[in-house]
């Protein structure tokens, strides 16, 4: 281990949505799920990116899935982060959305020898790229094991996502609609909000305008930051294939809420297959005192 780096590796999967570079400045680890789509399959972020795989979605009859990282690709990275690092903290996708926590322990099991915590986020995309991103920089100022994991666990509790779907059809078909399924029935033109709870989908209003959609994540959001210190706010704006859309909400949530923090990105591909294109996203984390 280098001195006076970071003693504590942390880890996540890509359902994170975490960008790249930012991923890379905070010293976040991230484990690309799998992508599939008729017999073709790419690592997350890795063999493709958001732009390749929207443009392939626009083009393909065939509908898309995904399957979480084995036990084996964790295995590898624990073992080659143990080389440098005295512990590990894995904060993963939600356990009622996906196996992945089942392979991130299966790995840890297999390495006794080396200290290891798996957190279950209860969530995904930016709420989950924050609770990694809180657990990291606790890493970066010298915090030990439990102590990171801590800062993680704590985090889940100070973050939240609302989304807007175009459609539920790809949450449907994906099989994680979780609570949100009683929607399906009325899905005709609806442009329900949506947030994660509990670590499920769940509905947080019925809404026919995707303008009055957004209106009403204004709301929730003015209403849950109420009091809070800009500087321990940050905020994260991400867009399946809507560029544009994207870029003015980042506009007025950066003006609204002026937050220390603002990541603007488009949603990763394994995210983007389950939500489908045009869905909007805004997470936040208020950072503790």
């Amino acid at each position: 281990m280098v001195k006076g780096a970071a003693r504590i590796a942390v880890v996540t999967d890509s359902t994170s949505d975490i960008p790249r570079p930012v991923a890379a400045a905070a010293g976040v680890h991230v484990m690309p799920q799998i992508l599939i789509m008729g017999t073709r399959t790419w690592r997350d972020g890795v063999d493709i990116d958001p732009p390749a795989f929207y443009e392939l979605l626009r083009k393909s009859s065939t509908f898309p899935s995904s399957s979480q990282a084995s036990m084996t690709d964790f295995a590898d990275l624990f073992r080659r982060l143990g080389e440098e690092y005295e512990g590990i903290v894995a904060v993963v996708v939600s356990s009622k959305m996906s196996g992945t926590i089942n392979s991130a322990e299966a790995a840890a099991a297999e390495l006794p020898e080396l200290p290891i915590e798996v957190v279950d986020s209860r969530t995904a995309t930016m709420q989950l790229g924050f609770i990694a991103l809180a657990a990291a920089r606790a890493a970066a100022g010298g915090a030990g094991l439990e102590e990171v994991a801590a800062v993680a666990r704590d985090a889940i509790e100070r973050s939240r996502v609302f989304f807007i779907v175009d459609t539920l059809e790809y949450l449907h078909r994906g099989g994680r609609i979780g609570t949100a399924a009683r929607l399906f029935g009325t899905a005709l033109n609806l442009k329900p909000v949506l947030t994660v709870s509990d670590g499920v989908v769940t509905p947080v209003a019925k809404i026919r305008s995707r303008r009055k959609a957004l209106e009403h994540v204004y709301g929730l959001l003015d209403a849950n930051l109420a009091g809070v210190d800009p500087a321990r706010l940050h905020m994260a704006v991400l867009h399946v294939d809507a560029p544009q859309e994207g870029a003015e909400l980042a506009a007025h949530v950066r003006a609204r809420f002026s937050p220390g923090e603002i990541i603007v990105g488009e949603t990763g591909p394994v995210v983007g297959a389950h939500v489908g294109p045009g869905t909007m996203g805004v997470a936040y984390y208020v950072e503790g005192r």
